[in-house]
């Protein structure tokens, strides 16, 4: 890791540190010259998001030696752990996701990192509370899909997120998962087995160091990044008002596919799917309604 790249990873290390202030650091000192003669306190925070949006705090960089040192051990351990980091000025950042509003400065990352380069992607997202109808239309629907090569990204929640994932590896494809918080803290535990598994034999990311505990705001932020990676969005479940209705959003302003699963009206997991096709997302009855979109 050069000097440059392993200035800014320390950087995203520092307790509270948001995009902006990375930003205008960047802005007034983009080769990090000055990076350790940074003074306490004189950068604000500008959270992308907090638990009200509008939460500030005070910037402390570390400025004994001693300090350095822990993040420069933190970040030599990370090559011992098998954790690669892709900073956005490395030829490996998907250039999908530098067109995104706010993209990672960084992405940490355990597993087959060629997967990076695998198109088309397809973001699959859900409920957390998946249904029976969800579980069946996944299992229709995901192989004809991987049959076409289409990797499937998601967030290794807890329901369709998990069973995204599942599926994809059970029908011989592969699969990403970005997660909220870092690598050594994976949320919730019961996935712990699958992203242990796709540590080992696809890729699990992060936009925050491994020893990041996943934070209320870390999972509508990270949602950003699941469909900036991807050709397109795919809403398996969701209710009114759902996280996965976010990433559709995500979706849909950097100009990329989204697609629903159509449902019951008397199904509530099926009324954000249904108001999402209402408004323009292409309704999936099968694998080749989404193919005939994303194929490269």
């Amino acid at each position: 890791m050069d000097d440059f790249k392993e200035k800014l990873i320390s950087l995203l290390h520092y307790p509270n540190i948001s995009w902006n202030t990375v930003f205008q650091i960047l802005k007034k000192d983009p080769d990090l010259q000055h990076f350790h003669r940074l003074s306490p306190g004189t950068q604000q925070q500008s959270f992308l998001f907090s638990p009200k949006n509008i939460l500030t705090a005070s910037f402390h960089p570390p400025t004994q030696s001693l300090q350095k040192e822990i993040i420069h051990e933190q970040i030599r351990q990370y090559e011992t752990n098998d954790i690669a980091v892709i900073s956005i000025f490395d030829k490996e950042y998907p250039s999908a996701l530098k067109e995104i509003y706010q993209p990672p400065w960084a992405l940490f990352a355990k597993g087959d990192l060629s997967l990076l380069e695998t198109n088309p992607k397809l973001a699959v997202v859900g409920s957390r509370q998946a249904t029976q109808y969800g579980k069946n239309a996944i299992r229709l629907i995901f192989p004809g899909l991987i049959e076409k090569g289409v990797l499937i990204v998601s967030g290794l929640a807890k329901g369709i997120d998990a069973l995204a994932h599942e599926y994809a590896i059970k029908n011989g494809g592969n699969t990403i998962g970005v997660i909220a918080g870092g690598l050594y803290h994976i949320y919730p535990k019961e996935n712990m087995d699958l992203a242990i598994e796709m540590m080992k034999t696809q890729l699990v990311l992060s936009e925050y160091p491994p020893d990041t505990k996943p934070l209320k705001w870390h999972f509508p932020a990270r949602n950003r990044i699941i469909s900036g990676l991807s050709n397109g969005t795919f809403i398996v479940e969701a209710k009114r008002k759902s996280g996965s209705l976010i990433t559709a959003n995500y979706a849909v302003n950097e100009g990329r596919d989204v697609f629903s699963l159509p449902g019951s009206i008397f199904n509530p997991f099926s009324i954000g799917t249904n108001e999402l096709i209402q408004q323009g997302a292409k309704l999936v009855m099968r694998a080749e309604d989404i193919l005939e979109e994303i194929r490269l």
